[in-house]
C-alpha cells in the first residue's frame, strides 16, 4: 500500500492498518461501529484513490458515528470472501465484530448518504 492517498490515512489520520488476522480481531473487538477499507491494487484499480479521498469525508459527514481501518494486502481476499463484498475498493461497516454490510466501489455521493445509514441502521436489528 504504498500510494500516497493510502498512506495519508494511516499516517496523517492515524488510522490503523490491519495486516494480521490477530490485529483485525482486536480493532473489530472493540466496542463501536466501524468501517474497514479494503482498497484493493492502487495501481491498477484507479477508484482507489478516490476512495481514499472519500472515505474520510464520509467520516465527518457521519460526524464520527464509526472510526475507520484499513484492510492490508494479507487480509482483503479473506475478507472479501466471508463478507461476499468482492470488488474493490470497499467499505465494510461492522458494529463491534459483527458485520453490518458493505459497499464495493465508488458511488455517488448521494448513494453514501442513502446506504450508509441504511447499512449503520442493521445494527439494530437482529
Amino acid at each position: 500500500m504504498s500510494h500516497p492517498l493510502l498512506a495519508r490515512l494511516t499516517e496523517d489520520f492515524g488510522w490503523p492498518q490491519l495486516d494480521a488476522p490477530e490485529a483485525l480481531a482486536a480493532h473489530l473487538a472493540q466496542p463501536g461501529l466501524h468501517c474497514l477499507f479494503i482498497p484493493g491494487d492502487a495501481a491498477r484499480n484507479l477508484e482507489t484513490a478516490d476512495a481514499a479521498v472519500i472515505l474520510p469525508e464520509l467520516r465527518q459527514a457521519f460526524q464520527g458515528r464509526f472510526d475507520c481501518a484499513l484492510v492490508g494486502d494479507a487480509l482483503d481476499a479473506g475478507l472479501r470472501e466471508e463478507t461476499r463484498v468482492l470488488k474493490t475498493p470497499s467499505f465494510l461497516f461492522y458494529d463491534g465484530d459483527r458485520f453490518l454490510g458493505g459497499i464495493a466501489k465508488i458511488r455517488d455521493w448521494d448513494d453514501y448518504m442513502t446506504r450508509i445509514p441504511q447499512i449503520l441502521t442493521a445494527k439494530t436489528e437482529v
